[in-house]
């Protein structure tokens, strides 16, 4: 474990850019949004301040309406990641920050349980308590942009309308609403893609799917990243597990730390009395017994066991049957001989071990899975998460993602994506110390 510390900790050393972390050199070489959350998790453990820092800077991407970026592209001297500052255009929206410049989307929003983790492990330090009272006001109104501009139907539910916002890329779950997507090659703008020339192409999404991507992001620009005009022309609209998961977890720690902090939590609590209901009601399928995202253009389901919907232990949703059915899958992957916990189910014939999310293990999400599995007092499960990931990173190194079939890893050297990964790093610190 100390042999681990020092590795983990080297890594983010490396990775930091005078107030920020990159996620890897090259393959990502600016600041990501949710890995930033993952990377202050880790930093508080050998250096609060970068962990403050990281945050600080994540924030001053964000925008006037509330909405944080996907990515803050504090260099714009960097030409290794396609699609830059400069394709986004972000500044088409007047509430966009002129700098640093950032893409036109967003992801999971973590901040709020990592504000309380940060607040939890330094109760009693000034500079801490000072930086989250000024930092909750900012994810209490990127929250409010999610109900106000994400929420169109007023359910509790938040949408997404690129699969980058879901975290997930290339899941199989966006398949057949990208199907919809019919590509004219002479409208779409040319572009060359960077990250096939610096990871495996074999790892990473296709090219069809890169185009529906760049498809999806020109819509944005087209309406001037303003939501409701996107909602009426996309045919990309999901109601998404992990995003509302996430969102329902942060909303719980802003309670917490609200109340701790004096600040008020009335409309938080409101958010809660309607979105875990709705959850529940609407993501919930019993065939699979497991929550699957929604399609609000379909009007469909999208039934598929995916990593997505485990994640509702993280936010304490299910009830204890809904849990122990989902803690029974995971008990089934591990009997079965898979690594804990593949990114989607590997019974299904979409089923991809090595491409992205289309089934690799990601170090976040067993992190995610692994506190929501102790919140249900699913012990011997979250130590089976939790070493199963030590076990891939200590004969594999601090990648990006990793295979998730035993039988495959034995002949295996390295994992799969990026190498001396940040949130890799960050998320075995905080394990390592949560452990001792």
């Amino acid at each position: 474990m100390e042999e681990l510390i020092e590795k983990s900790t080297s890594v983010l050393l490396n990775n930091w850019k005078q107030g920020f972390t990159i996620p890897t050199q090259r393959l990502y070489p600016f600041q990501w949004n949710w890995d930033s959350g993952f990377t202050a998790l880790g930093q508080m453990h050998f250096n609060v301040d970068f962990a403050i820092q990281e945050m600080q800077n994540l924030f001053s991407g964000q925008w006037e309406n509330g909405m944080l970026p996907h990515i803050i592209f504090h260099s714009e001297n960097e030409d290794t990641y396609f699609p830059n500052y400069d394709f986004w255009n972000a500044q088409v929206n007047s509430g966009a920050p002129v700098k640093p410049k950032t893409s036109g989307i967003t992801q999971p929003p973590v901040h709020g349980f990592v504000l309380e983790a940060l607040v939890n492990k330094f109760p009693s330090n000034q500079k801490v308590l000072s930086f989250a009272k000024d930092l909750f006001p900012k994810i209490l109104k990127l929250h409010q942009w999610f109900y106000t501009y994400r929420d169109p139907q007023r359910e509790g539910l938040t949408i997404i309308y690129h699969p980058w916002e879901s975290g997930r890329d290339n899941s199989p779950l966006w398949d057949n609403s990208l199907a919809r997507i019919i590509i004219d090659k002479d409208t779409l703008p040319k572009y060359t893609r960077k990250d096939t020339s610096i990871s495996e192409a074999s790892e990473r999404p296709t090219s069809d799917e890169y185009d529906k991507y760049v498809y999806l992001l020109e819509l944005g620009k087209k309406y001037k990243y303003e939501e409701r005009a996107i909602f009426d022309e996309s045919p990309f609209l999901i109601q998404d597990t992990l995003m509302n998961a996430i969102l329902i977890r942060s909303n719980k720690a802003l309670i917490q730390l609200g109340t701790r902090l004096g600040f008020d939590v009335a409309e938080i609590e409101e958010w809660q009395q309607a979105s875990i209901p709705k959850f529940n009601e609407k993501l919930w399928y019993d065939a699979l017994d497991t929550y699957v995202v929604y399609d609000l253009r379909g009007q469909t389901q999208i039934k598929h066991k995916e990593i997505g919907g485990l994640c509702a232990l993280f936010a304490e949703i299910p009830d204890l049957e809904k849990a122990n059915k989902l803690n029974d899958y995971l008990q089934g992957l591990h009997a079965r001989d898979f690594f804990l916990c593949p990114s989607f189910d590997p019974e299904d014939a979409l089923f991809d071990s090595k491409r992205y999310w289309r089934g690799p293990i990601w170090p976040q999400m067993n992190w995610i899975v692994y506190h929501g599995l102790k919140a249900y007092g699913f012990e011997a499960t979250a130590n089976i998460v939790k070493n199963n990931f030590f076990e891939l990173v200590n004969k594999l190194g601090l990648h990006e993602y990793f295979e998730s079939q035993k039988s495959l890893v034995k002949n295996l050297e390295k994992g799969y994506g990026g190498s001396d990964f940040s949130w890799t790093a960050a998320c075995i610190l905080d394990l390592i110390h949560e452990q001792s």
